[in-house]
């Protein structure tokens, strides 16, 4: 994940400072810098930026007035050295407010705030389009701090592991996440995957054999519960057997 940044400001050692910061931190981009906001429109891809670094004090249009004419806006984060500006500037729902001089610990903890809140908007926004799309062909998953997107056709199956999940792929690679595996149950298309255990979760179609305590996938051999034989068979062998 990563935020472009544009930095706004009149004071030339302020543009540099911040811009120096963003350089230093791995989840920010920066796209360029102005010292007036009738100036953004010069540096290319401004529309697409997610984070505006904006100083209130500047000629011809100040950070309020430009933020207030704004009909679409990133997310902002004021940069100032009048803290007299800071309520005016959060009931334009600015993400944080930087007094000048800015120190790299705070400009940090502005900017993580901000990377949580856009994470966030992007969770919702996955979530309504799985709402808008009845099938979709992927799920998202938490791998320590990241979301992994996974695709159906690469599960093999899925396997619980005390409190974690582990996500196992045709490229032979283990994703663990954190989520009980009923949760995992609910989310997953029943006539793709199946449960076959009280650990064990199968992709139908990636099955190569049925025996009576076990099924093979590939060169994984996952155990049939008992309670779930009677379910697979009917499911996936039955009306499949060559008959005399």
């Amino acid at each position: 994940m990563i935020l472009k940044c544009i930095v706004i400001d009149d004071e030339p050692l302020a543009r540099e400072c911040i811009s120096n910061y963003i350089n230093e931190v791995d989840f920010l981009e920066l796209q360029g810098s102005c010292n007036n906001p009738l100036e953004i429109t010069k540096i290319k891809s401004s529309h697409e930026a997610d984070l505006l670094f904006l100083d209130i004090q500047m000629p011809r249009m100040n950070g309020i007035e430009f933020l207030k004419s704004m009909k679409t806006k990133p997310m902002v984060i004021i940069t100032t050295a009048f803290p007299n500006y800071a309520l005016e500037g959060f009931d334009l729902d600015v993400m944080d407010y930087l007094l000048k001089p800015v120190t790299f610990t705070r400009f940090f903890k502005a900017v993580c705030k901000v990377k949580e809140q856009y994470l966030l908007i992007q969770n919702k926004t996955d979530i309504t389009k799985n709402k808008e799309n009845p099938n979709p062909d992927h799920i998202f998953i938490k791998c320590d701090s990241s979301y992994k997107k996974i695709r159906f056709d690469n599960i093999l199956f899925i396997k619980a592991m005390q409190n974690y999940v582990a996500f196992h792929t045709t490229d032979g690679k283990k994703h663990l996440s954190l989520i009980p595996l009923k949760e995992v149950v609910k989310q997953l298309d029943s006539d793709i995957f199946m449960q076959v255990h009280k650990s064990f979760i199968v992709c139908i179609h990636k099955i190569e054999a049925i025996e009576k305590e076990g099924i093979t996938i590939g060169s994984h051999y996952i155990p049939l519960g008992r309670n779930y034989r009677g379910s697979i068979m009917e499911k996936i062998v039955n009306d499949r057997i060559l008959k005399k």
